[in-house]
């Protein structure tokens, strides 16, 4: 990857995290662990990857995102504000009644955001259509979604990814965010999804696996699926919850958890440490 773009991503990621954890302070609600570990995915979909335009969020031929664990969108919104969709000042509201940024995903209500999700295992299959709209129109953008891997327990997800499979969903490419961790402890222990890859592999996908905090081998993991053909494709990341934020990170207990006023003090001077680091090389 270029370096200048790698530090800009990596800016951005940093900011992304600090977005987050702004709005799940602010509404004393939310869902920090898991904004903070896909931040780096957020980055790099936005601002490298996804053909969008915040001045026309709604341009028919668009690549279309869907957040399929969709309690985590403090990091979604944090990178919709930074994209220029609605301002940064809508992420001190998160949660607000009559505010624009509710608990999950609303496509009526927010700028940039292509399907309403919170019910885990939903997101997949919208996206999925979405593909498959796609094809039948004979368009040419991609779809992309991101689940959590202990969404993977629901059984709609495999649904879905049969689905896929069959209709060779090829402008479809899934990431899910391995943190290991969910609401109620270890993904492991709670109803371990492994072996992933060999799960994906069987419903025909074309399967990654990636550190998902190292940019370089995200860019790869991209550009490599828009090249498979006549399958879909899945990268699994590997990441750390509460990635950025010390106290938070591999902790499931900052699954759906609001920092109180001096771990948020914590947070953000980590996270701006972080980002003056940044900005600094």
């Amino acid at each position: 990857m270029d370096t200048k773009l790698k530090k800009q991503l990596e800016i951005a990621a940093c900011k992304i995290r600090l977005g987050a954890v702004e709005g799940v302070y602010h509404a004393k609600s939310g869902h920090p662990g898991g904004s903070l570990s896909a931040a780096d995915i957020f980055s790099y979909l936005y601002f490298q990857e996804l053909r969008v335009n915040p001045k026309n969020p709604k341009e028919p031929d668009r690549d279309r995102f869907v957040l399929s664990k969709g309690h985590t969108c403090p990091g979604l919104y944090a990178a919709l504000a930074l994209k220029g969709y609605f301002a940064e000042d809508e992420l001190k509201k998160l949660r607000q009644i009559g505010a624009m940024l509710q608990g999950h995903p609303d496509m009526k209500g927010t700028p940039g955001i292509d399907m309403s999700t919170g019910s885990l295992g939903q997101g997949i299959s919208a996206a999925c259509g979405m593909a498959l709209a796609g094809k039948m129109d004979r368009k040419d953008y991609r779809v992309y979604a991101l689940l959590g891997d202990g969404e993977l327990e629901e059984g709609q997800v495999w649904e879905a990814s049969m689905f896929a499979g069959h209709h060779s969903l090829d402008n479809l490419c899934l990431i899910v965010d391995i943190n290991g961790l969910q609401i109620d402890g270890p993904t492991a222990e709670v109803a371990g999804p492994e072996p992933i890859d060999e799960k994906f592999r069987a419903f025909g996908f074309d399967v990654q696996g990636i550190d998902g905090h190292d940019l370089d081998a995200i860019e790869k993991a991209f550009e490599h699926a828009k090249t498979v053909k006549g399958k879909p494709s899945v990268i699994l990341a590997k990441t750390v919850k509460g990635k950025g934020v010390s106290y938070m990170e591999n902790k499931a207990g900052w699954h759906g958890k609001a920092p109180n006023d001096e771990e948020y003090a914590v947070a953000v001077r980590e996270l701006k440490q972080a980002l003056a680091g940044l900005e600094a090389e």
